[in-house]
Order: C-alpha cells, then sequence, then structure tokens
C-alpha cells in the first residue's frame, strides 16, 4: 500500500465513476482500475459494489475512505507546517466561496504583497457541501451566508448586502423607491434554481412577507436574472452587488421584512493552519472591516441615487 494508491481510491470514492477519476487524475482508466484491484488485493476484501458504469462503497470501503481522508488530510497539514518552519514565503490556501463583493480585488491585492503564494477556490453549490469541506479538512476556508453551527467552528461576519427587487423600468415600481414585499406576491418571478444558497434565502424572504413567489423561470446565471427581468418576463430579487441597472432595468429598495445577507469566514478550530493561510485570513478581515467602517462613515446624507 503506498500513497499514490490512497489518493487514488479517495478521488475514486469521492466521484463513483472510474473514467471521471481517472481523467481528473491524468491517469488512464485502465491504470487507475489496476492500482484499486491491487490495493483491495492487499487489504484482502472488495472496497466498492460495482454496477455497470458506476461503482459504490461498501462497508469495508467507507471504514477505510474515513481513516484514508484522516491520514491525507495530516499529511497535508505536515508539510504546510514544515514548509512553515523552514520560512518558506509561499504556500497555497483552500477555500470555498460563495460570490462575495469585492472579492476579487482582496486576491490580487494579497497576491501582489505575496505573490508566491497561490489559491484553490472553489463554489460549492449548497451549504451542506460547503461544510463538508470544511469538516473534511480539504479547505481552510469557506465563506458563506449562513454560520457553521457545530462545535469547534469559528464564524466571523466580514460583510453585508442588502437584498433589492430588480424590475423593468416600464413596471409600476419602478416609480419609487422602497417598497414592501408584499406588495409583490402577484407578481412573477425570475430566480435562482432550487438548491442553490440564494434561492432558499429569498423563498424565505418571501414566506416572511406572508406569500410563496410565483416562479416562472430558474436559473443558474445572475446575468441571465437581469437580462429576463429587462425582457419583462417577470421581477427579482438579487443582492445589490449582481444588480444589472440600465435603460431596461432598475432596482427597489425593500422596507418590510428586512432584507439583506451577511458573508461570514469560517475555519475549523485545531485544524493546522498554514503561515500563508494565517495571513490571508486577517489580510480578509481587515480589509472587509476598513470597508465597512468607510461605508458607515460615508452613510450620513446619501440616498440611493434617485
Amino acid at each position: 500500500m503506498d500513497l499514490l494508491q490512497l489518493k487514488y481510491f479517495q478521488k475514486v470514492a469521492q466521484l463513483k465513476h472510474i473514467t471521471q477519476a481517472a481523467q481528473e487524475l491524468h491517469i488512464t482508466q485502465p491504470a487507475l482500475s489496476q492500482t484499486i484491484a491491487k490495493l483491495e488485493k492487499d487489504l484482502g476484501v472488495p472496497l466498492f459494489n460495482r454496477e455497470e458504469r458506476r461503482i459504490q462503497l461498501n462497508r469495508y470501503g467507507e471504514a477505510f475512505l474515513a481513516k484514508v481522508n484522516i491520514a491525507l488530510n495530516a499529511l497535508e497539514e505536515g508539510r504546510r507546517e514544515i514548509d512553515d518552519m523552514a520560512g518558506l514565503n509561499q504556500g497555497k490556501i483552500a477555500l470555498d466561496t460563495t460570490f462575495i463583493p469585492h472579492f476579487p480585488n482582496v486576491i490580487n491585492q494579497f497576491t501582489e504583497q505575496y505573490p508566491n503564494v497561490s489559491f484553490d477556490i472553489s463554489h460549492a453549490p449548497s451549504q451542506e457541501i460547503k461544510e463538508a469541506l470544511l469538516v473534511k479538512g480539504e479547505i481552510d476556508f469557506c465563506i458563506t451566508c449562513h454560520p457553521i453551527e457545530y462545535k469547534g467552528f469559528q464564524n466571523v461576519p466580514i460583510q453585508k448586502e442588502k437584498i433589492v427587487l430588480a424590475v423593468p423600468r416600464t413596471h409600476p415600481f419602478a416609480e419609487t423607491s422602497h417598497i414592501e414585499l408584499g406588495a409583490a406576491s402577484s407578481e412573477p418571478f425570475i430566480g435562482f434554481r432550487k438548491g442553490r444558497q440564494f434561492r432558499q434565502m429569498t423563498d424565505d424572504l418571501c414566506l416572511e412577507a406572508g406569500f410563496e413567489a410565483n416562479i416562472v423561470c430558474e436559473t443558474d446565471e445572475p446575468q441571465i436574472i437581469n437580462d429576463l427581468v429587462a425582457s419583462r418576463l417577470g421581477i427579482a430579487l438579487l443582492p445589490q452587488s449582481l444588480l444589472d441597472d440600465n435603460e431596461l432595468t432598475t432596482h427597489v429598495h425593500i422596507k418590510k421584512p428586512a432584507a439583506e445577507r451577511i458573508y461570514y469566514l469560517s475555519w475549523k478550530e485545531g485544524r493546522y493552519i498554514s503561515r500563508a493561510a494565517q495571513t490571508f485570513r486577517d489580510f480578509l478581515i481587515e480589509h472587509f472591516t476598513r470597508l465597512e467602517n468607510e461605508s458607515t462613515h460615508n452613510k450620513p446624507g446619501q440616498n440611493d441615487g434617485r
């Protein structure tokens, strides 16, 4: 049994598909199959139930995977710790993030100061997957709109953002700057697909306003939502940073219920975090704290531009 076998086994267990795993690992499918077969021979038990093209972990595989995850994560932490001990001004930071305003600017500013640090950024489609990545130690941090409530996790709020109603400029709502969301109860809505974090948030917001939104179109792309609003197919709830106000669309602020989302930076306590990751965490928190202070300082006397 060697390290490469364990990494290959972990990938196959995650994807449940030999061909897809081989493609991601950049090896041939026969070579991967032979590696898994040799691992099973060394252990003396099968690790998978094979059904046509897909394979599923059996009870031996599930038990072994739990230990493999611990072992590989421990080795990766050890590598990062050795890098730090050697004083290496480099490293890779792994994080999963939902869309957050100004985040690309943070990455750019950080890499300008620390050019030898690289990032592995993922965008898990659900809160459950984000939490699983963090629990398993596969990422250093996640940025999410819901704090992770398991014991042993830290959640730092780093930014707030208004949720507003995007409407065509020909819509009656476009004549006002603020409405109660309940006034839109009979309107057709365009929204993100079910399962997306923001969709759950807007569904809950509508229920709090006393109605269930009539979703006439779903998509994964914010620009498509903006384009469909412009076409007058319906209206949409969007975070303010994803708006595309133009000659065809505008937005209306929601005065009731409270419509905003809070972004949290979350990490697992007790997990070894490299010097690069610690530095980035502090840099990120300081950046958004400064933005919040500047926003608060500039609020008096300002309006929404109408």
